[in-house]
C-alpha cells in the first residue's frame, strides 16, 4: 500500500495558499475517489484510505513539524519505499511539476522536518510548482497568501495531472510515472 501525503497547514486561514498546494492537491483526489478525510489523533493527521490501495495523508501539525506527524504513522504502517510527499516547490515556475524518488529538502521546512525525523532522504516526491514570489514580497508572506483567480487556473490543472499521475503510480510504479511527467515542460 502507497501512503500519498500532501503538506500544508491547518486551518481555515491556510486552506487556499500556496504552501497548501500539497494539501489540494489530495483534496481533489480524495473527491474525485469519492473519499473523505478523517481526523486520526494518533497520528495527528487526517487520514482517506482509497481501497486497498493508498492512504492519502494531511498532517495536521502545521508544516514546519509535518516530520512528527510521518514518524508515527510511517513506524506503524510502513517502510519508505512506498511513501510519496507532495508539496509546493518555489524553484519550479507555475504549471510544473517533478517527481523524484529522493532529495533534499531544497529549503522547504515541511520536507527538511520529515527528513529530519526520518534521518533520511531516502523518499520519492512530487514538487508543484509555485514560483518565486515578486520583488519586494517575502518568501513566508508568498506561501501564506492565497493563490490569485488566474493562479487557479493552473492550480487545477496541476490537480487533474497528479490525479492521473497518482493513479498510474498505483498501477505502474514510481520509475515509469516519473519518466512520463518529469519530460511534461509546463502543465498549461
Amino acid at each position: 500500500m502507497w501512503i500519498f501525503c500532501g503538506l500544508g497547514n491547518p486551518g481555515e486561514e491556510y486552506r487556499f495558499t500556496r504552501h497548501n498546494f500539497g494539501f489540494i492537491v489530495l483534496d481533489f483526489f480524495a473527491q474525485k475517489k469519492g473519499l473523505s478525510f478523517e481526523f486520526k489523533p494518533e497520528f495527528e493527521a487526517e487520514i482517506a484510505r482509497y481501497k486497498n490501495k493508498a492512504l492519502l495523508v494531511k498532517p495536521m501539525t502545521y508544516m514546519n513539524l509535518s516530520g512528527r506527524s510521518i514518524k508515527k504513522l510511517l513506524f506503524r504502517k510502513g517502510d519508505m519505499k512506498n511513501f510519496l510527499v507532495i508539496y509546493d516547490d518555489l524553484d519550479l515556475p507555475p504549471g510544473r511539476i517533478k517527481i523524484l524518488p529522493k532529495g533534499g529538502s531544497g529549503g522547504h521546512r515541511g520536507v527538511q522536518s520529515i527528513i529530519d525525523a526520518l534521518n533520511s532522504k531516502d523518499f520519492p516526491r512530487i514538487k508543484l510548482g509555485i514560483g518565486r514570489p515578486p520583488a519586494g514580497t517575502s518568501v513566508r508572506d508568498y506561501v501564506l497568501s492565497p493563490f490569485t483567480r488566474d493562479e487557479w487556473q493552473v492550480v487545477k490543472k496541476v490537480c487533474e495531472v497528479i490525479n492521473t499521475a497518482l493513479d498510474e503510480i498505483l498501477v505502474l510504479g514510481l520509475n515509469k510515472v516519473m519518466t512520463k511527467y518529469n519530460s511534461l515542460k509546463k502543465i498549461l
